[in-house]
């Protein structure tokens, strides 16, 4: 695992990527912190990782596009996964290669409540600073599990920026979209009547096995059917709560106000595990096919 980590952290600095990926979130960052602390005189550092959460929209999917995809693409994954390493090592030394990279500028803006200290922000709370920046931290680390394992589904790096936009797109909206879905019970299950379809989908395209996936489909259906014709108000409001489950940015909100929120803390240490997880399982499933 260490000789991956070392070859990845190598190769994001020696090409430009971890450098603009370094330069361009402290460019944003900064941009906020003189304009509302140091101009506007706000005494409180961490509001501002509220506003740019968006950044992840654009640099975790340029940061992770290549780090599966580009392996698969030139084969280089065949001598891989042929040696004498596990595939999680694989996986979880390009993941911490990954976080080095993106803890790099977490670690420098640490920097930043110090520095408003110097200028005299007397009602600077330290300790509230760096649960802020903890939660941000945590943030991105489950954002970056999202875009490897996209990353590992495909060996072209276009394709995989392309859906981990989109992907982080839906969990960054996720909240707002759902005040647009009806709330009924109706449209509840239709609407996840359509998720086990393309559930049934993506199990075909993984496995190849038609069978699995429809038996997949019949029981998940079954399954909701049994749940509406037993008690149909539980699924009122139940689509709502499922995109909160994707809203993984608005729990940074408590980090923000200095709570050290520890169900945020282990939903984004799930969702980072998860993601790693189900990449040691794509790739397994390719080793072996």
């Amino acid at each position: 695992m260490l000789a991956i980590y070392k070859r990845e952290l190598k190769a994001y600095f020696t090409s430009p990527m971890g450098y603009l990926f370094i330069a361009f979130l402290l460019f944003v960052i900064g941009i906020y912190f003189t304009a509302v602390n140091l101009v506007q005189g706000y005494p409180w550092f961490g509001f501002i990782f509220i506003n740019v959460t968006f950044v992840f929209l654009i640099l975790v999917p340029i940061l992770t596009m290549r780090i599966m995809a580009e392996e698969r693409r030139q084969k280089t994954d065949q001598l891989l996964f042929t040696a004498p390493v596990k595939v999680v090592d694989v996986v979880l030394g390009k993941y911490l290669a990954l976080l080095t990279v993106y803890a790099i500028p977490v670690l420098l803006l640490c920097l930043y409540p110090v520095l408003m200290l110097t200028l005299g922000k007397d009602m600077v709370s330290m300790p509230m600073e760096y649960v802020s920046i903890l939660g941000f931290f945590l943030l991105g680390a489950a954002n970056l599990a999202i875009g490897l394992f996209i990353s590992s589904l495909t060996e072209s790096q276009v394709l995989a920026a392309v859906l981990t936009f989109l992907v982080l797109l839906v969990c960054y909206f996720s909240s707002s979209l759902a005040q647009f879905v009806p709330s009924s019970e109706n449209a509840a299950l239709l609407f996840f009547t359509a998720l086990i379809i393309v559930a049934a989908v993506i199990i075909y395209v993984m496995t190849k096995n038609v069978f699995l996936a429809a038996g997949a489909a019949i029981v998940l259906e079954a399954a909701l059917l049994a749940v509406y014709a037993a008690n149909k108000e539980l699924l009122q409001g139940s689509v709502a709560k499922l995109f909160s489950i994707f809203d993984i940015s608005s729990r940074l909100d408590n980090f923000v106000y200095g709570i050290l929120d520890l169900t945020a803390v282990v939903y984004y240490l799930s969702v980072a595990g998860l993601f790693v997880f189900l990449t040691v399982q794509a790739i397994q499933k390719r080793r072996w096919s």
